[in-house]
């Protein structure tokens, strides 16, 4: 299991229920790298995508307590949620947000891919600093590149010690 987000220059990810930046860039690697696959959020991670809809052509599951909304898969609880990813290929499925699903399932997740930005946001929602994190390691740091104002750079960490399912 992979998870994918990008972060201000203090892993923050996200304000008043929304991005950070517009990022265009950011925002094709996200769709060509999760196309096809299955992406695992939580409530208002669902909520805060344009009208609240399922992102087209993944497989979308929600963890949250209250019903799957059209379009979606849900899981009420983590033992869930982790039973059900066990019917999807690992490489195949991608934690997208928001923090609380983050913090729960990067322990599980064997790597993250990070699109760093070199500015401050002004988060009200942040992801544990990786850089910190004595299970991950920075395994590649593509160039930095702009986008949309913004130096930003394409960031892949290793999990060394990922839970199982």
């Amino acid at each position: 299991m992979r998870a994918i987000f990008c972060a201000d220059k203090k892993w923050g990810i996200g304000k008043n229920g929304g991005l950070l930046f517009s990022l265009p860039q950011d925002m094709k690697f996200f769709r060509e790298t999760t196309k096809g696959k299955v992406v695992v959020m939580g409530r208002k991670t669902l909520d805060s995508f344009p009208n609240g809809a399922p992102l087209k052509g993944r497989t979308n599951i929600v963890l949250s307590s209250k019903e799957p909304k059209e379009g979606t898969v849900g899981a009420k609880d983590l033992p869930e949620l982790l039973a059900l990813l066990k019917n999807y290929p690992s490489e195949d499925v991608f934690v997208i947000g928001g923090e609380s699903v983050y913090r729960a399932l990067l322990p599980y997740c064997e790597e993250v891919l990070v699109t760093k930005v070199a500015a401050d946001g002004g988060a009200d929602t942040f992801v544990p600093d990786l850089d910190r994190d004595n299970n991950f390691t920075l395994a590649a740091e593509g160039e930095p590149v702009q986008d949309n104002g913004y130096t930003i750079r394409f960031c892949t960490y290793k999990n060394t010690a990922p839970k199982p399912l």
